[in-house]
């Protein structure tokens, strides 16, 4: 299997962002990436026209450091046509949901309600469908609480994924799936072809603990990857941690790279 290309969340670096956002998107570059994923479309606190500005300053900026667009992570809006739009700024044709509360009247409760957990997944699959003509793939991104077990004894991950069908894409976070409970070698045999884009970090799989580099943790990433080859995405993430977070993404995507799993 070809080596799959490396992106970098933009969130992992939401602090250097804010106070120096030029100079935090020339140094992810100097490291070696070539692909970010940003993170905060969609705001549904902003008009149109505001996202649109947004959209254009930041590619401005990417241009600027020589960084492309693998996908994104974004609100779910009332009209499709506005992501859309977004996302063309941007130069992506993915779009990733990354949390139930991004779409108007669901939360992470939402997964440990069957009937909840159905709506969720018609009104994703239904947005999924409106976006297509547009060009846009819209997928769902996981965290732990997704689960969730119901009264029946399945989990809300697998209702909602056999709810949505093949009309929604997946970004699969290994390290949240492992959180979760799962395995996730499993969840990528389940979810098959659907799954566009992994998220790779490493740590004890508990929220809210410090993340250390890959190889460190609960999740045997390299392990998972070599035997699910055939993801386009490899997208390095940190939601927190207690060493450098350029150090950590560097290490991280420097151990990827070695193993012959990813590339530049």
């Amino acid at each position: 299997m070809p080596a799959a290309t490396l992106s970098a969340q933009l969130y992992s670096l939401r602090d250097r962002l804010a106070a120096d956002r030029d100079a935090t998107l020339l140094r992810l570059a100097g490291i070696g990436f070539g692909h970010v994923e940003p993170f905060g479309l969609g705001a549904p606190d902003r008009t149109r026209s505001e996202r649109s500005a947004s959209a254009r300053a930041l590619r401005s900026a990417l241009d600027a450091a020589g960084l492309s667009v693998s996908a994104v992570h974004a609100a779910l809006p009332r009209d499709a046509a506005e992501l859309a739009e977004e996302c063309a700024i941007l130069g992506t044709a993915t779009a990733f949901v990354p949390h139930p509360r991004l779409v108007d009247g669901f939360d992470e409760d939402t997964f440990a309600d069957p009937g909840r957990v159905d709506a969720l997944a018609d009104v994703l699959a239904t947005a999924a469908e409106a976006l297509a003509p547009h060009g846009v793939r819209l997928g769902y991104h996981n965290h732990w609480f997704e689960w969730a077990r119901l009264p029946d004894g399945t989990t809300g991950h697998d209702r909602f994924w056999s709810r949505a069908g093949d009309r929604l894409a997946a970004e699969v976070d290994l390290y949240w799936a492992a959180a979760g409970g799962a395995e996730p070698a499993a969840v990528l045999s389940n979810l098959g072809d659907r799954v566009l884009a992994v998220h790779l970090k490493d740590g004890p799989a508990e929220p809210g603990a410090p993340q250390t580099p890959l190889g460190s943790g609960a999740v045997d990433v390299v392990t998972v990857l070599r035997e699910h080859g055939g993801i386009g995405w490899h997208v390095a993430e940190i939601d927190t941690t207690e060493l450098d977070p350029f150090d950590l993404l560097e290490v991280n995507a420097t151990t990827l790279v070695e193993a012959g799993l990813s590339r530049w």
